[in-house]
C-alpha cells in the first residue's frame, strides 16, 4: 500500500470539520487548527528530533508547501510556541480518536486485544517545575503517559502529571474507564493494578480483562472448574482453575464472581496468578493473551526511539498533550504502512515511508511544473 494511499484517509473535510466542532480556530488569522496538524505531522516525519525551530524550518520548504497546500505562511518558531500553549488539544485528541478507527477497520482488527500501560517522560527540575515525582530523587519532574493498544493501534492515551497518579491503580484504571474502542475486546494490563474494586467496576461496566495478581490476595473459592488437557506449554504449567469471590471491606462480594487461574512458571517454579472476569476463554489461552501484553513494551520502545517521544518540545501541558497525540497519529500512519507492506522493522518503515512521500512530492511537483520549474516559483520563496 502506497503513501499518499494511507495519508489519504485524512481529509481537508474532515480536518475543517473538527476544527468547526472544537472551535479551535474562534479568533486565530494564522496558524489553523489544521495547519498546526501538517506542520507538526511533516515535522516528526522530516527529523528526529523536532522543535520548535524545525517547525519554523519545515513551514518555509517547498516539498511541505507543496504537500499541505500552505504557501502563505511567514511564521517564527515563537508564535508556534505560544499557539501550541493555547490551542484547543481536543481537536488533536477527536483526530487521533478517528484517524485509529479509519485505520482499525482499514487492518480488520475490530476484534482484537487490547493492552494498557504506562511509560514516563521526565526532565531536569531545572527544566520542568511541575510533574510528578516518580522515587526518591528531586532532581526530575515527570509526566505519565498511560495509552492502550488495541490490536496493533494507539486506540486511546490520557496524559497525567498530577502526584497520585504514580499509582496505577490510579491511572491505569481511569485510562482502560476512559477508554471509548473496548468493544468486542479483552484488556490486559500488568500487575500494577490490583485493586478489586476496580475489577468490580470492569465487571460492571461489560468490560472483560485478563491481569495478574498476588499470590497471597485473599479470596473464597465459589467453584473448581474442571481442567482441560491442554494445561501446559514449554514455559507455563496450569495447575488450577477456580471460579472465586473477593474479599472486600472485610466482606466477600459473592455477586460478582471472578476467574482464578492458578500456575507456575516452569524454569524458576515460581507461582503465578492471572485474574479474568472471563468465564469462557480456556485456561491457556487466558495465559497467552496475557502473554501478548509485552508487545505495548514493544510499542513505547518504538515511540520513544524511532519517533522520539522522549523529547519534550514544550513544557507547557497543553503543548505535551497535542504532541503526544500527533506522536500517536503518526505512529499509526507507519504502523499501517509497515503491515500492509510487510516490513518487519519499525526503523526500516518510517525511513521507507519519508522516501517514498518525497519520491511522490516530487513526482507531483515535476508533473505540475510541466518542466517549467517557473510554475512553482512560489513553493521556493523562503522569505
Amino acid at each position: 500500500m502506497k503513501v499518499e494511499e494511507i495519508i489519504s484517509y485524512i481529509s481537508d473535510e474532515e480536518l475543517n470539520f473538527l476544527a468547526l466542532e472544537t472551535s479551535v480556530d474562534v479568533q486565530v488569522k494564522k496558524l489553523h487548527g489544521s495547519k498546526v496538524f501538517k506542520i507538526i505531522l511533516y515535522s516528526m516525519l522530516n527529523s528526529n528530533r523536532v522543535s520548535l525551530r524545525v517547525m519554523e524550518s519545515i513551514i518555509k520548504s517547498a516539498r511541505f508547501k507543496f504537500i499541505s497546500g500552505i504557501d502563505d505562511l511567514d511564521t517564527k518558531y515563537n508564535s508556534i510556541r505560544d499557539r501550541l500553549c493555547t490551542i484547543n488539544c481536543t481537536y488533536f485528541e477527536r483526530l487521533f480518536e478517528s484517524i485509529f478507527v479509519k485505520y482499525n477497520e482499514l487492518l480488520e482488527e475490530q476484534f482484537a486485544i487490547t493492552r494498557v500501560d504506562s511509560t514516563f517522560i521526565g526532565l531536569s527540575t531545572n527544566l520542568l517545575k511541575w510533574g510528578m515525582k516518580n522515587g526518591h530523587s528531586d532532581k526530575y519532574r515527570f509526566v505519565k503517559m498511560t495509552i492502550s493498544l488495541k490490536g496493533s493501534l494507539p486506540s486511546s492515551a490520557q496524559l497525567y502529571t498530577d502526584q497520585k497518579s504514580v499509582n496505577e491503580n490510579i491511572a491505569l484504571a481511569d485510562a482502560i474507564l476512559k477508554n471509548k474502542h473496548l468493544d468486542d475486546s479483552i484488556v490486559t494490563f500488568d500487575r500494577g493494578l490490583q485493586t478489586r474494586k476496580k475489577f468490580v467496576d470492569f465487571t460492571d461496566k461489560d468490560i472483560l480483562f485478563i491481569a495478574r495478581i498476588k499470590t497471597d490476595t485473599a479470596y473464597k473459592i465459589a467453584k473448581e472448574r474442571i481442567m482441560p488437557t491442554n494445561t501446559e506449554n514449554e514455559k507455563l504449567q496450569i495447575i488450577q482453575d477456580l471460579e472465586i469471590y473477593f474479599k472486600m471491606n472485610g466482606a466477600y462480594r459473592k455477586h460478582h464472581t471472578f476467574r482464578l487461574i492458578i500456575g507456575y512458571i516452569k524454569e524458576s517454579k515460581k507461582p503465578i496468578h492471572f485474574i479474568t472476569n472471563n468465564l469462557e476463554l480456556e485456561p491457556m489461552e487466558i495465559a497467552e493473551i496475557y502473554r501478548q501484553r509485552w508487545d505495548i513494551e514493544v510499542f513505547f520502545r518504538y515511540l520513544k526511539q524511532n519517533l522520539n517521544l522522549k523529547h519534550i518540545v514544550s513544557r507547557n501541558e497543553n503543548a505535551i498533550k497535542v504532541m503526544l497525540y500527533m506522536t500517536l497519529i503518526l505512529s499509526i500512519l507507519i504502523i499501517v504502512y509497515k503491515k500492509k507492506n510487510k516490513i518487519t522493522s519499525y526503523k526500516i518503515a518510517k525511513l521507507r515511508f519519508e522516501i517514498e512521500l518525497e519520491n511522490f512530492v516530487m513526482r507531483e511537483v515535476v508533473l505540475f511544473c510541466g518542466g517549467d520549474p517557473n510554475k512553482a516559483k512560489h513553493l521556493f520563496n523562503s522569505s
